[in-house]
């Protein structure tokens, strides 16, 4: 089978991976608050930057809704990466309990991103 394209699958190079990556993005980041989201920001370690999600069971007990908020949470990242070239993005899910504040935390990570881009 041939592999998936990358406009589908993301960029494994964007990607904030291990537990070292999250430690140093939170220990050094500063924060972005929202309602529904919380965002850490820090200087990427590499070019083009990488972004992480933390969507706890608290969130929702169904990893369905979990994996549906994650995608429609990657699918704002993806847009404006050419505008966050060299930050390294936490977007943490505080809270969205049904559809309705998952639409909500999706328009507000749009808000918080696009804040960032406006930002030096």
């Amino acid at each position: 089978m041939p592999p998936a394209p990358a406009r589908l699958t993301g960029n494994r190079a964007h990607r904030l991976t291990g537990q070292g990556a999250f430690e140093a993005v939170f220990r050094t980041g500063r924060r972005v608050e929202g309602l529904y989201l919380s965002l850490v920001v820090a200087p990427s370690a590499v070019p083009g930057g990488r972004t992480g999600y933390v969507l706890g069971r608290k969130i929702s007990v169904r990893a369905v809704d979990r994996n549906r908020l994650r995608r429609k949470l990657r699918e704002v990242v993806r847009g404006l990466r050419p505008a966050l070239p060299d930050l390294d993005v936490i977007v943490r899910v505080k809270r969205a309990k049904n559809r309705a504040e998952q639409d909500a935390a999706t328009a507000e990570a749009q808000r918080l991103l696009a804040g960032l881009v406006r930002t030096p």
